[in-house]
């Protein structure tokens, strides 16, 4: 993954945002639809749902063998991230819906998986949408001196059997959201007086974050209890689940923006990057497995990330459609298009991009 981004004139960045921006206008105005969720995401929303709930349902009401209380919790973790990524992505980012009481309903979903609105708003929508793959600002290139995911983050030598133990780290996600991730998110981010709209009181945000998670750890842990599942198997399966859902997120996100073709573009120093937000998306971020109906409908449209990252207030249940207006557009502007043909061939680059930047540096 480079750091040198290749510089276009301030005319071609204009020319490029222009021209798609309204050649995708175009395609919703000549088509009459929404830019937001429709029946097809509605359907989805119950279907996601009865995936993570009903086998929750079935645990607090059968006796079961011990091996199918097992495989339920991986449904439920299974449930949990086609949630996120369908619904609670799409409503915090205001595309789920035309009324915001819906976007903030759907997006509030977080809640039931482990995280909490305002940290997901920081920390998705205005640090890595607005400085997406920036060292020092995107926070989903920080893993600490567990895992190395940019050529200027300090190496160390456990770096070079990451790409080994990296996934099963990566399962860890949404269980450091629970216990842990929160609450340090917002100390962080409270600091800073990073906000996503209307700025809210530091005591409503800490007072929604404890009462949040003392009803989460409630519904998953206390309530089973309560019902007559001994104590062990409960946390057993909270963290099959939180294992489960973390696993298929972080490759998800790592697939995106993590990979051999996509770049750390450095700013200068006024702070500044070369070239227009909309470009530098191009070059920062890939998609995968694009003609795949089974990804497109679990992840989300995640595996569009270009589309996402241009049009984040669009829904992902368009990004099939207007895929190929941003292809072509940037193809004309001569700009890149990073795109794996298959969820496979975007895992190979990914590790075989972790086995690169495990490398010691004077020896790459």
């Amino acid at each position: 993954m480079s750091t040198t981004t290749p510089i276009f004139s301030k005319e071609d960045n204009l020319k490029f945002f222009r021209t798609l921006n309204k050649r995708v206008n175009d395609y919703f105005k000549e088509n009459k639809i929404d830019k937001t969720g429709n029946w097809k995401l509605h359907l989805k929303t119950i279907v996601m749902f009865g995936l993570f709930l009903t086998p929750y349902f079935f645990l607090l009401a059968m006796d079961m063998p011990f091996w199918v209380y097992l495989l339920l919790n991986v449904v439920i973790g299974i449930g949990m991230a086609g949630v996120g990524m369908n619904v609670m992505h799409d409503g915090n980012h205001g595309a789920y819906s035309t009324k915001s009481w819906v976007n903030k309903l759907m997006g509030g979903s977080i809640y039931i998986l482990a995280g909490n609105v305002y940290n997901w708003q920081v920390q998705h929508n205005v640090l890595h949408h607005t400085y997406t793959n920036i060292i020092g600002h995107d926070e989903d290139l920080e893993a600490g001196r567990i895992l190395r995911f940019s050529k200027t983050a300090k190496w160390y030598s456990h770096h070079r059997f990451q790409h080994y133990y990296s996934v099963f780290l990566y399962g860890l996600l949404t269980f450091n959201w629970a216990i842990t991730t929160d609450f340090l998110q917002m100390k962080r981010y409270l600091k800073r007086n990073l906000s996503y709209g209307e700025f809210k009181k530091p005591t409503i945000l800490w007072t929604t974050l404890i009462i949040t998670k003392t009803i989460y750890f409630s519904i998953w842990l206390v309530l089973p209890m309560i019902l007559g599942i001994t104590w062990w198997k409960v946390l057993l399966g909270f963290v099959v689940m939180h294992y489960t859902a973390g696993l298929i997120l972080s490759v998800v996100f790592q697939l995106a923006h993590v990979v051999e073709d996509t770049i750390n573009p450095m700013p200068d120093d006024n702070g500044e990057i070369e070239n227009t937000w909309a470009i530098h998306q191009l070059f920062t971020t890939a998609n995968f497995a694009p003609k795949n109906w089974i990804v497109n409908y679990y992840t989300g449209g995640l595996n569009h990330q270009i589309e996402h990252h241009i049009f984040p207030n669009i829904s992902h249940i368009h990004y099939n459609k207007i895929a190929e207006i941003v292809k072509q557009t940037a193809a004309e502007c001569n700009l890149p298009y990073h795109e794996f043909k298959t969820t496979r061939s975007a895992i190979a680059s990914h590790f075989k991009h972790l086995r690169e930047l495990g490398r010691k540096p004077q020896l790459a």
